[in-house]
C-alpha cells in the first residue's frame, strides 16, 4: 500500500528562522543517529519517518558514520526516500556530516579536503542524492589547518554537493574563528550543532553568544543526555537502559545518586507544568530564541508523538527556571 502523508502536516509545528539565513527548520527535528542502522527493524523506522512527517518534521538529520555499521543509516534513508518520499525531496531538509572515522588509512578521519570531499561523495551515493541541504564538519581536527576544512565546505557548496555548510562540536573560539573564514570565502556558516542539555551546558560558556552575534543557528544534538532527561532513571538504573548495558555514550558511572536526586526533582516540576521530564527538558532547551530546533532520536513513534508533545508548553516563569536552576546547580 502506498503512503500518503497527512494534508495537515505543517498545521502544528512550529519554524523557526536558522539565524540570519533564508531556511526555517522545525523547532523538533529527527537524528537518524541510533535506531535507523542495520541492525534495526525497517519497518519500526519507517513508521518513525512516516509519523515525523506526518506531524511537520522536515528535517532528517544523519552523518556518515551513523548506523551500525557505520554507512546503514544513510542507505536505509536512501531506500525510503526513494519508496516513500519520492515526491517531496523539496519540502525536506537534509543533513550529512564527516569528521569521525569512516574507513581505514590516512585518509577517511578528521578534516581534510580529501576526506570531506571523498566522505560527502559516498553519502549521496548512499541516499541515492544529488546533493543534502546541509554539510556538517563533525569536530574540530586539530591537525589540519581550519583554512583547509573549511575551504573544503566552501568548495563542496560551489559544487552544488551540498546547499549551506554547517559545523558541530566546535568549542566558541574556534567556531568564531571557522564562521570568520567561511563569511571570508563567501559562504557563510548556516548552523551549528552541539551536545546541549540540562545536563551539558558548555555552549553556555560563550558559544551561543558567537552563534547570536554571527546570526548562525544552532541545534543541540542529545538534549535527553542519552536518556538521563526521561522517566527511565527515576527509580535507578533500569535493565534494559543504554547505562546499564555500557555499550554507548552513557555509563553507570555517570547515573549517580546525586544525578538521580536531580532527575527526581526536575520530574516534580515538569508534571506541575503537565510535562513528561523528556518534554520539559525540550522545552527548557526551546525557551531560547536562539536555539533554531532541537535534535531528537526515537526508537518508537510512540516514543517520537511524546517527545512532540513538548511544543504544547515552551514557556517558564521565572520562578519555574529559578528552581530549575537551584536543583541543576
Amino acid at each position: 500500500m502506498t503512503w500518503l502523508p497527512s494534508s495537515n502536516r505543517y498545521k502544528n509545528m512550529i519554524y523557526r528562522r536558522c539565524g540570519r539565513s533564508g531556511i526555517k527548520l522545525p523547532a523538533v527535528s529527527l537524528g537518524l543517529w541510533h535506531n535507523f542502522g542495520g541492525v534495526d527493524v525497517m519497518d519500526n523506522f519507517r513508521k518513525i519517518l512516516h509519523l515525523a512527517f506526518d506531524c511537520g518534521i522536515t528535517h532528517f538529520d544523519l552523518a556518515n558514520n551513523y548506523g551500525p555499521p557505520p554507512g546503514s543509516a544513510e542507505e536505509n534513508f536512501g531506500i525510503l526516500l526513494k519508496k516513500d518520499f519520492r515526491g517531496y525531496r523539496d519540502e525536506l531538509i537534509i543533513s550529512s556530516k564527516a569528521g569521525y572515522t569512516m574507513w581505514d588509512g590516512p585518509y577517511g578521519d578528521w578534516g581534510s579536503k580529501k576526506y570531506l570531499v571523498s566522505s560527502l561523495d559516498q553519502s549521496l551515493q548512499r541516499m541515492g542524492l544529488d546533493y543534502v541541504d546541509i554539510f556538517y564538519h563533525h569536530r574540530p581536527d586539530p591537525e589540519t589547518p581550519l583554512e583547509e576544512t573549511m575551504s573544503a565546505l566552501d568548495l563542496i557548496v560551489r559544487q552544488g554537493k551540498a546547499l549551506y555548510a554547517g559545523i558541530s562540536n566546535y568549542p566558541a573560539d574556534e567556531a568564531a574563528k571557522a564562521i570568520a573564514i567561511l563569511k571570508k570565502l563567501g559562504t557563510p556558516c548556516l548552523i551549528h550543532q552541539p551536545k546541549y542539555s540540562m545536563f551539558e551546558r558548555w555552549v553556555e560558556g560563550g558559544l551561543m553568544d558567537v552563534l547570536e552575534q554571527e546570526g548562525v543557528g544552532c541545534i543541540p544534538f542529545s538534549p535527553l543526555a542519552q536518556g538521563l532527561l526521561t522517566n527511565k532513571y527515576l527509580h535507578g538504573i533500569p535493565e534494559d537502559s543504554r547505562a546499564a548495558k555500557s555499550t554507548g555514550f552513557l555509563q553507570v558511572s555517570q547515573v549517580t545518586d546525586e544525578r538521580i536526586t536531580q532527575i527526581r526533582k526536575l520530574n516534580d516540576i515538569a508534571l506541575k507544568r503537565d510535562q513528561t521530564l523528556a518534554q520539559m527538558a525540550l522545552a527548557w532547551l526551546l525557551k531560547d530564541q536562539r536555539v533554531t530546533s532541537v535534535l531528537i532520536g526515537a526508537s518508537r513513534p510512540e516514543q517520537l508523538a511524546d517527545s512532540l508533545k513538548c511544543l504544547d508548553n515552551i514557556e517558564f516563569s521565572s520562578e519555574e527556571l529559578g528552581q530549575i536552576e537551584g536543583i541543576l546547580k
